[in-house]
Parts: structure tokens; C-alpha cells; sequence
């Protein structure tokens, strides 16, 4: 196998199919009516409430958009809106600025220094204001990471990567955009440098030191057992650089996996006591 571009091409209208019946499937099994979303105004979020509407359709889905004060962006407020709109399902605007002050005023280890703990509370506290809304309405919490996000690791556990349905998480980021301009998701919204939005002036590709057309080849050559070796061979790069990838691919395996816990019975959550949703009926 060598790694080219042509490789990560999606049929994307038969990955959109088999997406929205999962969707529908999944939230049927469940008993719950519908799903709510958090909408950043980027391409992920885009992708996935599009597809949420194909599956429930727009009186099914709730958007909320929730900004803060440090990493306000007019524009990506904008591409939010606008996606809501098009998509004709309702949305809720929430400033969570004031949480979060709350949060630094309450907090006796508070130290306004330390960027990544301060910057990882505000993914977890939009996640409790999507979790408010599932359980006020009824709805499950439909989550927004892609691959290549999941394995790098490369969002905050228990914050956005905290939801009951995944629809995008076996779809690199490559491949999500090829996903969205099939659903029609606004090209502005396409081709915009993606961000967690967590601190300012943050994009995802300067953070990880590659663009997503290479790290996502690197990532499907690693998941496919390719060497290292020949992975940089393949794609021109210097074998400490996939070395670097493969390293917070492992890393952040945690961040993957169920809380664990220690076997001592004969059956024991997470480990052999996993039920299908079938026999809640």
C-alpha cells in the first residue's frame, strides 16, 4: 500500500446514508427525541448537525451556540447562525462567560497562568449546557469529533469529547470535508483553518505542526500498520515527525477509553458486562 491523497477519497453520498441511519437507528433504540448539538460555526459542527436534520429532520434538533468572552469570534458566530438558519432547526444562544468566571472565582487552585487547565473548562462547561438540554428535553447529546481529532487525542476529554452518538469519528477531517460539500455545508465553513477555539489566535494544523491533507495520511497509515519508516518514505517527511504522531496517537489513548476499573467479579462493568440496548424493551 502507498500512501496518496486518492486514498482517503469517501463516496460521500453512500457515507451519508449509512451516517443518517445510524443516527436515526441509534436515537430510535434509545427512546429519545431527538438531539442536541453544540455549533461552533466550524466545519465538524456543520457537518454533523447536517446530518442530525437528514436523520431527525429540524423540529428533532436543538443548536446551541456558546461563546466566550477571551476567544470571541464574530465571524464563526456568524457561520453558526447561518448554518441554523439553512438548516431550519432551532438554536439558543448561551454567553458562557459568566460560568466560567464562576468558576475561576470558586476554584481555591485557580491560577489564571495555567492556559491548558483554564482553557480545557470551557469545552466541559458547554458540554453541562448540552447535557442540561438533553435532559430537559429528552434528547441525546450528538458529539462533533472526526478522526483525526480522536486519535491524537486533540480535544478535551470530558468536554467535547463527551456525548451519547459520534456521527463523524470514522471520518478523517479530509474526508469530513468531502462529506460536507456533498450536504451543501457553506464553502466558507469548508475551507476556514479549523480551531478548538479554546485559546486566541489557536488553529488545529499550527498546533499540530502538520496540515490535514499530510497528518491525516500518516494517520491512516499508522492505523493500518504501516512502518513508521515507510510512512515518511511514502510521504516525504522525516521519520521523527510520524514518530512524533504515532507517540500522542498512543499517548492519548486514555482519553479513548471508558474509565477503568479493577476485575474482581464475575461480571464487571466495562470489561464483560456490556448489554444490547434490545433487552431494555
Amino acid at each position: 500500500m502507498r500512501l496518496r491523497p486518492e486514498i482517503l477519497k469517501i463516496d460521500a453520498e453512500a457515507v451519508s446514508w449509512f451516517i443518517t441511519n445510524f443516527i436515526r437507528d441509534y436515537v430510535t433504540s434509545i427512546g429519545a427525541k431527538g438531539l442536541v448539538i453544540g455549533l461552533s460555526g466550524g466545519l465538524d459542527s456543520s457537518t454533523a448537525a447536517s446530518l442530525a436534520v437528514r436523520a431527525l429532520g429540524p423540529e428533532r434538533v436543538v443548536a446551541l451556540i456558546m461563546p466566550e468572552e477571551e476567544t470571541y469570534d464574530p465571524e464563526s458566530v456568524g457561520h453558526a447562525e447561518m448554518v441554523a438558519e439553512e438548516l431550519g432547526i432551532k438554536v439558543d444562544y448561551i454567553d458562557i462567560t459568566p460560568m466560567l468566571k464562576a468558576f475561576y472565582a470558586s476554584l481555591p487552585a485557580y491560577d489564571p497562568s495555567d492556559d491548558m487547565a483554564r482553557a480545557n473548562l470551557k469545552p466541559r462547561v458547554r458540554m453541562t449546557c448540552l447535557y442540561y438540554y438533553a435532559n430537559r428535553l429528552g434528547y441525546l447529546v450528538c458529539g462533533t469529533t472526526d478522526k483525526s481529532e480522536a486519535m491524537l487525542g486533540y480535544y478535551t476529554k470530558w468536554g467535547d469529547g463527551a456525548a451519547d452518538i459520534e456521527p463523524i469519528m470514522d471520518l478523517f477531517k479530509t474526508q469530513v470535508r468531502q462529506l460536507a460539500r456533498y450536504l451543501g455545508v457553506p464553502e466558507e465553513i469548508i475551507s476556514k483553518p479549523s480551531t478548538p477555539g479554546l485559546l486566541p489566535g489557536q488553529t488545529a494544523e499550527g498546533e499540530l505542526g502538520l496540515s490535514y491533507d499530510v497528518l491525516d495520511l500518516v494517520l491512516y497509515g499508522l492505523e493500518h500498520f504501516m512502518p513508521p519508516e515507510q510512512i515518511a518514505e511514502d510521504m516525504g517527511l522525516p521519520l521523527d515527525v510520524v514518530l512524533a504522531v504515532k507517540r500522542r496517537w498512543l499517548d492519548n489513548e486514555h482519553k479513548r477509553r471508558a474509565p477503568i476499573t479493577i476485575k474482581l467479579a464475575y461480571r464487571s462493568i466495562g470489561h464483560d458486562f456490556r448489554l444490547p440496548y434490545a433487552l431494555r424493551r
